[in-house]
């Protein structure tokens, strides 16, 4: 969920620029104080990219529910009244059907599944076992839909379903190749989000599919384009921009559209 070649450099603040199959679309920062009674559910939230959407959505107002597939202590250093901790797995259908029951009397403006695997990502698919590259493909893309699926019925009016993709996901913009076993996971997540979208498109079902930038976290490791700070910053200003807008939408950190 972390990988991705190095990004072009933004452009001046409130510019708008439209180029072959992409569009920048500039996000405007929330007011915390409008945005106070907000809630998110944030979906792998122990570390990383999780772990800072948790701190950043804390920090513009919002009550958050996250969840961990383990105990995180750094999770758990962001104790306040707006934060719910929650231990679930997504791989694991009795215990997200379980965290459904125990969330039973919420409803979220944003439910954002981040999680997601990169195991043996640097190898052929030839190379990873059969086993792997099943498991792999499991957690980055059925487990999230499956989750969206699930708890649909949590989401606001006027809500969103996040789901944290990559770059790589892209087959037209796939001119380098590698990472292939990650890469196929990706866009089979964007084409089951899509089919997610339209099975639900008269609900009029908010779908962001996300990608977070070359971060440089322990998966994105320290040559990566930009830090968490930056990419979490950008993912809740897009968010904030285009919070409950109908369809299935796939944007970068910088709000910019990505080819398919």
């Amino acid at each position: 969920m972390l990988w991705d070649f190095p990004e072009p450099a933004p452009d001046a603040p409130g510019d708008e620029i439209s180029v072959p199959d992409r569009t920048l679309i500039r996000a405007i920062p929330e007011n915390p104080m409008i945005q106070s009674q907000r809630s998110a559910l944030i979906v792998g939230a122990s570390r990383g990219l999780g772990l800072g959407l948790v701190e950043t959505f804390l920090k513009r107002g919002w009550r958050v529910t996250a969840t961990q597939r383990t105990p995180s202590p750094d999770l758990a250093r962001l104790a306040s009244d707006a934060l719910r901790i929650e231990t679930a797995d997504i791989d694991d259908d009795a215990g997200v059907a379980a965290l459904h029951d125990r969330l039973a009397a919420q409803h979220f403006d944003l439910i954002f599944v981040v999680a997601g695997v990169a195991t043996q990502a640097h190898e052929p698919l030839h190379a990873v076992p059969r086993a792997v590259a099943a498991q792999v493909y499991l957690t980055n893309a059925i487990s999230p839909i499956r989750f969206a699926e699930a708890f649909l019925d949590r989401l606001a009016p006027g809500g969103s379903i996040a789901l944290m993709s990559s770059i790589l996901g892209s087959v037209s913009l796939n001119q380098d190749g590698g990472w292939e076993n990650y890469r196929a996971s990706k866009a089979a997540l964007n084409t089951l989000a899509r089919s997610f979208e339209i099975r639900h498109r008269a609900e009029n079902v908010s779908v962001l599919i996300l990608h977070p930038g070359w971060v440089r976290t322990e998966m994105g490791g320290a040559e990566a384009d930009i830090d968490v700070a930056t990419s979490v910053t950008g993912l809740a200003d897009v968010i904030a921009a285009q919070l409950g807008r109908p369809g299935a939408h796939y944007l970068d950190y910088r709000g910019q559209i990505l080819a398919w």
